[in-house]
């Protein structure tokens, strides 16, 4: 599994977490305060798609409210295409 982390302000956690998503090939994403501290974590699966999403956009978009900065740390499958 591949890893990579992202340092996003608030204003930018919801689109980032759409980017990454429309992106591909994501296993999970894990959102953490900038001292490191798990916020929120969830999985992504293949083909969730629209209204699926909606509920998770929605409470992504509830915490960038919360939060001035905070990581991204999204993991993703190694023999997945496109990396």
């Amino acid at each position: 599994m591949n890893k990579e982390s992202f340092f996003v302000k608030g204003e930018e956690l919801l689109k980032k977490i759409k980017d990454i998503i429309a992106e591909g090939n994501v296993r999970k994403i894990i959102i953490s305060d900038k001292s490191g501290k798990e916020i929120m974590s969830f999985p992504v699966t293949v083909g969730v798609v629209g209204a699926l999403l909606a509920p998770l956009f929605a409470a992504v978009g509830a915490l960038a409210a919360l939060v001035t900065e905070c990581s991204i740390t999204v993991e993703r499958d190694e023999d997945a295409e496109g990396l």
